[in-house]
């Protein structure tokens, strides 16, 4: 059994990526798995610290403010193309997957017009270009909202929900433990701040603005800023004087215990970080980024806002009124378990798992349709 496993680009691809081949090694340790990245992104490093070989393509996404450098852009499409169809026919996979991102584009369309099955997992509430391209030709569709049908054809859908890192659900650690691990005070109230893999700049900046709030308000906050802005933070805090009550650090190893410690958490609003909020059942306020294409993040916070299971604070306005909005919640004992409870509610287990089933059976059809034309 063959699998390529194309997307990547954030850790929002990456991370589903290998928790869905960890799950097919899982059911099947036999089974070949080769992902098909882009070159000079984040899964070329990644993928292979997780024990699985990766290939780059050149390919790189369409700038919209500068129509002229799209020629290039162009180029390095056709480029992929040709290489992605050289990689599926020496691997002969038995199924594709598509993660979203660059890379997926040409490796499913090649794999596509090859006759070879493919699956797609969109891990946002509003599609991407790349999956809506590549929909007619899918045989399977794995989507973790409802109402997907506006953009996909409803035969094809399965809910699945998004696949998370598995480590997030195997923290062993009581709330009080976790927080007394990290230097704090288990009784007082702690918001845990993270803005994805490489930080959000308006999050920091709001941060560094309400320093007073956060010494005089009553509640531990633990920081992670990103590694990109992280020198620049630590110069700043260092030349005003960091409060106690905030632990500041440009990446956690250990999530598992940094969510456990939290009774609430600030973060964008990325569909990998939604999903762990779901699974650990966390109340949390959301910051989409205003920088992603159709303004996903949005649409992915307001799935949970409707359903009373997050705050949203808009990125324009986080620095006015996001540590305000932080400092008020984290006290609210009730508001914290309404939003904690209706978020556990939206969460869809083992989603992994479901996929990698879904996988494994149209491998297995593939190779009983091939069966019988022989």
């Amino acid at each position: 059994m063959k699998v390529i496993i194309s997307g990547g680009g954030t850790g929002g691809h990456i991370f589903p990526a290998l928790s869905i081949a960890n799950a097919i090694k899982g059911l099947r340790p036999e089974a070949e798995i080769l992902f098909v990245g882009a070159e000079g992104r984040m899964e070329m490093q990644r993928v292979p610290a997780a024990g699985y070989t990766i290939v780059g393509l050149p390919v790189a996404g369409f700038d919209r403010q500068h129509l002229l450098r799209n020629v290039v852009v162009l180029w390095k499409l056709l480029r992929s193309r040709i290489k992605a169809r050289r990689i599926v026919r020496e691997f002969r996979p038995d199924v594709a997957v598509g993660v979203g991102g660059y890379a997926s584009g040409p490796t499913l369309n090649v794999a596509q017009s090859m006759g070879i099955p493919t699956l797609l997992q969109e891990q946002n509430s509003y599609a991407g270009v790349t999956n809506k391209l590549l929909a007619k030709g899918a045989s399977r569709i794995c989507v973790a909202y409802e109402g997907m049908e506006r953009f996909f054809p409803a035969e094809k859908i399965m809910l699945t929900g998004n696949p998370v890192r598995q480590a997030l659900t195997a923290c062993r650690l009581t709330r009080s433990e976790a927080v007394a691990k990290l230097g704090f005070d288990p009784v007082r109230p702690t918001v845990l701040i993270i803005g994805g893999s490489l930080g959000a700049r308006s999050i920091n900046e709001s941060v560094m603005a309400a320093l007073a709030d956060i010494e005089q308000g009553g509640v531990q906050f633990v920081w992670q800023t990103g590694g990109y802005y992280f020198e620049d933070i630590k110069q700043r805090l260092s030349a005003r004087g960091c409060p106690p009550n905030l632990k500041v650090t440009d990446f956690i190893s250990h999530m598992d215990e940094a969510y456990r410690a939290a009774d609430l958490v600030i973060s964008r609003a990325g569909a990998s970080s939604i999903s762990e909020l779901c699974l650990l059942g966390k109340a949390s306020i959301l910051v989409p980024s205003p920088n992603v294409a159709e303004d996903h993040q949005t649409h992915n916070a307001m799935a949970l806002v409707g359903r009373d299971a997050a705050i949203l604070v808009r990125d324009a306005d986080a620095a006015a009124t996001l540590i305000p909005t932080a400092l008020a919640a984290a006290k609210d004992h009730a508001l914290l378990r309404r939003l904690s409870a209706n978020a556990k509610a939206m969460a869809l287990a083992d989603s992994a798992e479901v996929i990698a089933k879904e996988v494994i059976k149209l491998c297995e059809t593939r190779a009983a349709d091939s069966a019988a034309r022989r």
